[in-house]
């Protein structure tokens, strides 16, 4: 291995240990993509220098520039607009039938980058308000990224975030104009809350959640990590809530807390006893045969 391959090897060891999130060889080439403005901030040329501070000792601020830096916190509002009709259309009636006794809503947004899905399932409930009408709305959004959930907090967006998936009647009855950017009404604010957490720790408070959205998240996991995150995700979720995966993430193959809903392959159901039971007890009544 050369001094470059084993450079880039301490950058990516060092996100997988951080985030659980792994680079391949095949991607390796965003190490120095990524890494371009922090290489500027320090007066560095390239990766090999940066491996050499990172072995300095109390260079841990460094090694979280560098993560931060790594992580991929690309969104936008409604990204995959299907998904989010599933949800409007048959997962929310579906959660308010369940939960009218209580009228109430608790979802988590995992890897919420800054905030752009978890404000628009606040503008799912504010456009089907004569449902939600005295219910209680709580989104909580999580990220590893402590400069992505600063940015969630202020709900503040450019021009150019501010365009992508809205349309010009959600920007103008979601959103004003301000000096700093288009910034959140409370309306959809006032639902939403965000701290940085890892998806790998135990989940955060209440614990369980109604809807969980995971989208985009586990597809740089290896299949260990990827089980204990599902197994994080089990716990968090009510018996009779739902999970929501991205496109090209599915639950099959990868755990037993889970199985497909009647609602496409992005929705899916925490597994009953007995279907985990049935699962676990295959390969015996498999041998048995």
């Amino acid at each position: 291995m050369g001094v470059e391959d084993a450079s880039h090897r301490i950058i990516a060891d060092l996100l997988e240990r951080k985030t659980g999130q792994q680079l391949t060889e095949s991607r390796m080439w965003r190490i120095s993509t990524a890494l371009a403005g922090l290489f500027r901030e320090l007066g560095i040329d390239n990766v090999d220098q940066l491996a050499c501070l990172l072995e300095r000792p109390g260079e841990q601020h460094l090694a979280t520039k560098v993560v931060e830096a790594l992580l991929n916190n690309e969104t936008y509002f409604f990204r995959d607009h299907t998904y989010f009709a599933t949800l409007a259309e048959k997962v929310l009636p579906d959660l308010a039938r369940k939960r009218e006794s209580s009228r109430k809503l608790s979802i988590w947004s995992a890897g919420c980058s800054t905030g752009q899905e978890a404000l628009s399932l606040a503008m799912l409930f504010c456009e089907q308000a004569g449902r939600w009408t005295d219910w209680t709305i709580e989104i909580l959004g999580t990220d590893i990224s402590g400069k992505a959930v600063a940015a969630a907090r202020t709900g503040c967006y450019s021009q150019f975030e501010i365009q992508r998936g809205i349309s010009v009647a959600q920007m103008l009855n979601f959103f004003s104009e301000t000096p700093r950017g288009w910034q959140a009404s409370d309306r959809i604010s006032s639902m939403t809350r965000f701290q940085q957490h890892s998806i790998l720790d135990y989940p955060p408070s209440p614990g369980q959640f109604d809807l969980v959205l995971c989208r985009n998240v586990l597809l740089y996991f290896d299949a260990e990590r990827r089980r204990h995150v599902f197994d994080r995700l089990g716990s968090a979720t009510a018996n009779d809530g739902y999970l929501m995966l991205g496109a090209g993430e599915s639950v099959l193959g990868q755990t037993e807390r889970f199985e497909p809903s009647d609602w496409g392959s992005s929705v899916y159901r925490p597994a009953s006893v007995v279907s985990r039971l049935s699962q676990q007890q295959l390969p015996l009544a498999a041998r048995a045969g």
